[in-house]
């Protein structure tokens, strides 16, 4: 694996080497010294063309916890308000010494640009590209599921996970259908028509418009964001109406397994797609799924930059 752009690039056995990783990562994470020496020298780049909170710092937390120098880029304040192209930006942070790309862009196929490219020489990691992919946030969903439903072992074979909202504009969704049934588990997709991109009867997933009728079969449910910025068009009626019959809500919290959980990958419309009293639940892994971020972008950064699967991570060593 050269670069990671699509959640489509993983084989099973890295998609698995790479949950396997995080979950020694996130044993370093908790223990007392908190760094391992492993990119020390190594230099990343955040290059973020879109405003992001959780994935931009926990990448940046990922790459300083493996010792990497970071240089966080930010549309805003940039060249590229004066216009600059994704070329010259690329071809300057090459001139720079960059070993690793990170890049969230609004264009769906940037990273892939990029990586195909000969502007950089580095690594490129696919942060999320318009309403494509979003890879790393496939990864840490079923790392969150696998450690809680699986106890961290193997693959999600027996699962079924139910991704709820506004599957259309969501890059979360597709990079989660393709990695989640890889690994095994089945997946529902749950949407209003309007919600459901062309073509999806072609993915590797069930289709539902009735979410009290599939929730009480699912081990996870995963709740999307209405994402109201990238809609230029009315797909609901109103979002009292949306929330009544795709929201989550106490009651329909009841109708779930007791082992099952609740996930969100942020940032959230309380009130919207998913209560307080749902968000904030004992059955929610949502503030969780940020703190297994690091951990799973620790690993891709260190599988990517440092080597093969059996370096010892857990002493910090490297072995040649």
């Amino acid at each position: 694996m050269r670069h990671l752009l699509s959640a489509s690039d993983l084989s099973y056995t890295e998609a698995l080497s790479i949950l396997d990783t995080a979950a020694q990562m996130a044993r370093v994470s908790d223990g007392p010294i908190k760094k391992l020496p492993t990119l020390r020298g190594r230099t990343i780049v955040n290059l973020f063309f879109e405003d992001s909170t959780r994935t931009r710092i926990s990448f940046e937390a990922a790459a300083k916890r493996l010792s990497a120098d970071v240089i966080n880029f930010s549309a805003k304040g940039s060249s590229v308000s004066k216009g600059e192209s994704l070329k010259d930006t690329a071809q300057t942070l090459q001139a720079m010494g960059a070993d690793a790309v990170i890049i969230r862009h609004s264009a769906s196929g940037a990273p892939q640009r990029l990586a195909d490219s000969e502007w950089t020489s580095g690594v490129v990691i696919n942060a999320g590209d318009g309403t494509h992919e979003h890879p790393t946030q496939a990864l840490l969903d079923a790392f969150t599921i696998r450690k809680h439903l699986k106890v961290g072992v193997g693959d999600l074979s027996g699962l079924t996970i139910a991704i709820v909202g506004d599957i259309l504009h969501s890059r979360v969704a597709r990079s989660n259908v393709i990695l989640l049934s890889l690994l095994g588990a089945q997946v529902i997709l749950v949407a209003p028509p309007t919600l459901l991109p062309l073509g999806v009867e072609n993915w590797s997933a069930q289709i539902s418009y009735d979410l009290d009728a599939v929730l009480p079969h699912v081990d996870a449910v995963m709740m999307l964001r209405v994402q109201q910025e990238r809609m230029n068009d009315f797909f609901f009626p109103t979002a009292r109406e949306y929330s009544h019959y795709f929201g989550l809500n106490s009651d329909r919290l009841a109708l779930l397994k007791k082992s099952a959980i609740i996930m969100h990958p942020g940032p959230m419309n309380r009130g919207l797609e998913i209560t307080a009293a749902c968000a904030d639940s004992a059955r929610s892994v949502i503030v969780e799924q940020v703190a297994n971020g690091v951990s799973v972008q620790m690993a891709v950064l260190y599988l990517l930059l440092a080597g093969a699967p059996n370096e010892n991570v857990e002493s910090g060593e490297v072995l040649s």
